[in-house]
C-alpha cells in the first residue's frame, strides 16, 4: 500500500526538465494513492510513454566498477550495484562521502531531460548490507545471522535492521540485499553463518523481524521512508539445502517436502511487505531457479502471493540451460524481473531489446516486469512526489550516524546475547579485580571476529584494525571490562607471560570467508593454534576460556577438552566488548544454539539430536558449572596432509604472500609495483584475478621455506604478449615468452612447472613482463609430480 498522492502526467514529480523546481503545473493531475489502483495508474502512465530502450534498461543491473555516469545517461539502467569488493570510483576502503557522491553522480545521470513526452526515471542503488552497511569504512559491523539466531530476539533483529537502513542512507544508497533467509541443512556450506538457524520456524520469525527493521512496517507512516531501505529476501529457494553444501548446486528431493523447509520463511516476508526477493543460484532437482517458472512464478507469485520484484543473483540467469550471461530471454520468462548483470550488461541489453521486437518476448511480460520495478520505486519515494537526489534525502550524509555510539550499543548487545557457553568448570565468570592473560591472533583482528562480508567480499584478517575506526576487538573488550574490575589483562598472541595469570582467554577460530570459498568437506576444525595455546597454558596450571570465532558448528572435541571454559561466539563483528561482558558476568549468559553441534567430524548433516553432541536450544548460564565428559579425539581427516592451493577460488592460502614490485597485494588484489590485479568471474563471482603487468612489472607469489613439488597454474591469456615474459622459480630464470604467444586466445590452459625446467624448483614464483601484459590466473597450487615430469605450457 502506498501511503501519500503521487504526480502523474508528463512530469509526475519524476525529474524531467524543469521538474525539480518549476513543475509544468497544467500537466500534472493528482491522483490518491492510497490504494494499489492508484499505483497501478501511475505505472500504466509511465508503461505507455517509455521506448522498448527504456523498458529494458529498467531490468539491466549493472555493478559500479564497469560502467560510467555517461552510460547511465545514455542506457538508464532502472538500478546498479556495488559487488562485495567494488567501491566508489574503484576504491574499496572508500570513505563514505565518496559513496554519497558517485549516488548522486550516478542519479543525476539518471535523470537528464529525454526528448518529447518520454519519462525520466529515477536509478536506484542495491548493496550486501549482510550484518550491517560494511562494505563503508565505520559502519557498525553487527554479527552475523548465525549469532542472531543464537539470540532468539525478533526486537533486537529488528532494531538492527533499523540502524542498517539508517547507516545505508547515509551514503545514498537505496537498497539492501538482505535479509538471507536460508535455511541451513548442511554446515559445510560456506554461506552458513548467512542462515539464523536449521529451524525453518526461527528463520521466518527473524527474517520477517529484519525485513521490518529495514523497511519499517507496512500500513504505518514510516514504512520505507526515513532511516527505511528496500529489502530483499533471498535466496529463492532452496540455497541451504545443497547436496553436500556445495554453493550453488543442487537441492534434491520431493518438491512439497522441500518447500516445508526452504520456502517457509518467505511468506513471513511477503506478509511484512518485503518488496524484493531475490532467485538462488542454485538447483531444485536439476532446474536452476533462475530459470525455474514453477516455482519463480506458479508458486512464488501464484500460491504464496508475492507482488513484488524478483531479482538475480551475480550472472546467475548465465546458469541456466540453454542460456549465456548475455543472452538468456529463458530467464525473464520463467519470472526473474531484473538481471544482475554486473560486466556484460551492454550485449545483454541489446540482445533482450532484439527478443522483444522479434516477439521471443511478449510486451506483457516485459511490461509486467518495468510494472514492478517502477512500483518499487515508487513506495519507496525514488519517483514520485517529494523525490529527491541522495545527498538531500534525510540522513543522507550525516557521518555521524555511520558507526553511531547508539548503533554499536545495539551491536554490542547482540554480541553479548549471542554468547553460547558449551563447557564451563568453574572459571566463568572471570574473577573481578584478578589479572587474565589473552592469547591468539584472533584477539586483536576486528577481520576476523567480523568474517565474510566485511568491507572485502570474502573478508580477510590482512585487514588491520586501522580499516575499522572506532570498533573494539575482543582483546580491547577485554581489557576495558578488566581495567574496570579493579584487575589487569595482558596481550601475547603466542601465549608467553612472565606473571602467571589467574587464569586466560584463549581467542582462536576460522579465517574469513564467504560464497563457495568456504565451502568445506569435512567439519574438522584442524587449525591448531588455539589447541597448542589451551595445551601450553593447561600444562602450566593456569585455568583457560575457549572463545571460539566460526561461522558455523565446528568439530573441535580437541579443544572442548583441552578449555575449562569454550563459548560459541561465532562471528561478532565491531564490538567486541559483547564477549568481555558475558565473560566478566556483567551480562547473562544468554545465548541458545540455533544449530546442532556435531558430534563426529566427518560432515554429515545434523539436523537434530541424531549425531549432535549439543542440541539446538543448548547453551549453559554461566551458573551451570556441571563437567562436560571427556569426549572422543579421534578424526581419521586429522591426518590427511594439507591442501596445496597457493591461490584458488578467489583467495590465497595462508602463509602465501603476493606482492606487485614490492608492494603487497593482499588476497592477491590491489595494486602496486606496476601491477594492478582485480577479481574475474571465472565460473563463480571473482574466482580468479585479471593481472594487468605495466612495463617492466613482476608480480611474485611466495611462501615459507619448507614447500615441497612443482607447480601447476591456471591461467588464460587472451593476446600475445607484446615483449619478453619470464618466470623465476626459485633461482631459476626460465623465458616463457613462446610458450605463451603459442597459447595466447586458446581460453585456459594449465603451465607445469616441474624440475625439468626449473631444477631444485623453490619457494619463489616472480613473473615479469618487458611490455604491458594481461593475463587471468584461476589456480596456483603446488604438489608432488611424477618422477621425469615434463614442463609444459
Amino acid at each position: 500500500m502506498v501511503r501519500r498522492s503521487w504526480l502523474v502526467a508528463a512530469c509526475a514529480s519524476i525529474a524531467l526538465a524543469g521538474c525539480a523546481t518549476t513543475p509544468p503545473v497544467e500537466r500534472i493531475a493528482v491522483v490518491d494513492a492510497k490504494t494499489a489502483d492508484s499505483e497501478a495508474v501511475v505505472v500504466a502512465d509511465l508503461l505507455s510513454r517509455m521506448t522498448v530502450e527504456r523498458k529494458v534498461a529498467q531490468l539491466i543491473q549493472p555493478q559500479i566498477n564497469s560502467f560510467t555516469a555517461e552510460d547511465m545517461a545514455r542506457y538508464r539502467f532502472g538500478s546498479y550495484l556495488n559487488g562485495g569488493n567494488g567501491g566508489p570510483y574503484g576504491d574499496e576502503f572508500a570513505e563514505a562521502g565518496e559513496w554519497l557522491r558517485l549516488a548522486d553522480e550516478m542519479y543525476e545521470a539518471s535523470v537528464r531531460p529525454l526528448p518529447g513526452d518520454e519519462p525520466v526515471i529515477p536509478t536506484m542503488w542495491g548493496t550486501d548490507a549482510v550484518h550491517g552497511h560494511t562494505n563503508v569504512m565505520r559502519a557498525t559491523i553487527f554479527p552475523h545471522n548465525i549469532a542472531l539466531g543464537a539470540t532468539r530476539d525478533a526486537d533486537l533483529v529488528r532494531r538492527i535492521g533499523a540502524a542498517t537502513a539508517t547507516e545505508i542512507e547515509v551514503t545514498g544508497i537505496d537498497w539492501n540485499f538482505s535479509p538471507t533467509v536460508a535455511v541451513a541443512q548442511d554446515d559445510r556450506w560456506g554461506r552458513s553463518y548467512e542462515s539464523y538457524s536449521e529451524d525453518p520456524v526461527l528463520v521466518s520469525e527473524l527474517g520477517r523481524a529484519l525485513v521490518e527493521g529495514l523497511q519499517g512496517t507496512p500500513g504505518s507512516g514510516d514504512y520505507l521512508r526515513s532511516g527505511r531501505v528496500i529489502a530483499t529476501a533471498k535466496h529463492f529457494m532452496g540455497d541451504g539445502g545443497t547436496a553436500q553444501g556445495i554453493d550453488t548446486g543442487d537441492v534434491n528431493g520431493d518438491i512439497e517436502e522441500l518447500k516445508k523447509i526452504h520456502a517457509m520463511p518467505y511468506p513471513a516476508a511477503i506478509a511484512a511487505g518485503v518488496e524484493v526477493v531475490m532467485a538462488s543460484f542454485n538447483s531444485v532437482n536439476g532446474e536452476k531457479m533462475h530459470g525455474n517458472k514453477p516455482l519463480l512464478t506458479d508458486y512464488l507469485r501464484g500460491e504464496l502471493g508475492f507482488e513484488g520484484v524478483v531479482v538475480g543473483d551475480w550472472n546467475g540467469h548465465g546458469q541456466v540451460r540453454g542460456c549465456t550471461v548475455t543472452d538468456c530471454p529463458q530467464a525473464l520468462l520463467a519470472g526473474l524481473d531484473i538481471y544482475m548483470v554486473p560486466d556484460q550488461w551492454k550485449p545483454l541489453l541489446e540482445n533482450l531489446v532484439a527478443q522483444v521486437n522479434d516477439g521471443t518476448i511478449p510486451m506483457a511480460r516485459l511490461d509486467e516486469a518495468v510494472g514492478r520495478v517502477l512500483r518499487a520505486k515508487l513506495r519507496a519515494g525514488i519517483l514520485g512526489d517529494g523525490a529527491a537526489k541522495p545527498s538531500a534525502r534525510p540522513n543522507a550524509g550525516n557521518m555521524a550516524l555511520l558507526g553511531s555510539a547508539e548503533h554499536r550499543a545495539i551491536a554490542r548487545e547482540a554480541v553479548a546475547k549471542s554468547q553460547v557457553i558449551l563447557k564451563n568448570n568453574g572459571v566463568l565468570p572471570l574473577k573481578r579485580g584478578g589479572s587474565i592473560l589473552v592469547a591468539g591472533v584472533a584477539a586483536d583482528s576486528i577481520a576476523q571476529a567480523s568474517g565474510g562480508w566485511t568491507l572485502t567480499w570474502q573478508g580477510g584478517r590482512e585487514l588491520t584494525n586501522d580499516y575499522f575506526p572506532g570498533a573494539t576487538s575482543i582483546w580491547a573488550g577485554l581489557a576495558d571490562a578488566a581495567r574496570e574490575s579493579g584487575g589487569k589483562a595482558v596481550y601475547s598472541p603466542d601465549g608467553s607471560w612472565t606473571e602467571k595469570p589467574d587464569s586466560a582467554v584463549v581467542v582462536f577460530g576460522e579465517q574469513p570467508y564467504a560464497e563457495f570459498a568456504g565451502d568445506r568437506k569435512t567439519l574438522v576444525f584442524s587449525d591448531e593454534e588455539g589447541l597448542k595455546l589451551l595445551r601450553k597454558l593447561k600444562a602450566q596450571g593456569i585455568p583457560t576460556v575457549a572463545v571460539f570465532l566460526s561461522g558455523r558448528p565446528l568439530w573441535v572435541n580437541r579443544e572442548l577438552n583441552a578449555a575449562d571454559a569454550f563459548v560459541a561466539s561465532w562471528l561478532p563483528g565491531s564490538e567486541g566488548a559483547g564477549v568481555a561482558n558475558v565473560l566478566y558476568g556483567k551480562v547473562p549468559a544468554s545465548g541458545r544454539l540455533s544449530f546442532s553441534w556435531p558430534a563426529d567430524c566427518g560432515g554429515a548433516p545434523v539436523n537434530g539430536p541424531v549425531g549432535a553432541l549439543f542440541t539446538v536450544g543448548y547453551g549453559r548460564p554461566v551458573e551451570n558449572t556441571s563437567r562436560l565428559a571427556e569426549l572422543d579425539e579421534t578424526c581419521g581427516y586429522l591426518d590427511q596432509p594439507a591442501a596445496t592451493a597457493w591461490y584458488d577460488l578467489g583467495r590465497l592460502s595462508d602463509g602465501i604472500v603476493a606482492k606487485g614490485g614490492s608492494t603487497p597485494l593482499p588476497n592477491l588484489r590491489g595494486e602496486g609495483g606496476g601491477i594492478v590485479a582485480r577479481g574475474v568471474d571465472k565460473e563463480r563471482q571473482e574466482d580468479a584475478r585479471e593481472i594487468t603487468f605495466g612495463p617492466g612489472a613482476s608480480l611474485t607469489l611466495q611462501q615459507a621455506a619448507g614447500g615441497k613439488g612443482g607447480y601447476r597454474i591456471l591461467y588464460n591469456l587472451a593476446d600475445a604478449p607484446a615483449g619478453p615474459v619470464t618466470l623465476r622459480v626459485g633461482t631459476n630464470l626460465v623465458d616463457i615468452t613462446r610458450q605463451l604467444e603459442l597459447g595466447a586466445g586458446k581460453g585456459w590452459r594449465e603451465m607445469v612447472i616441474s624440475d625439468a625446467c626449473a631444477p631444485g624448483l623453490g619457494d619463489t614464483l616472480v613473473l615479469q613482463s618487458a611490455a604491458p601484459l594481461v593475463i587471468r590466473v584461476a589456480r596456483v597450487e603446488r604438489q608432488a609430480l611424477p618422477a621425469g615430469a615434463e614442463c609444459s605450457f
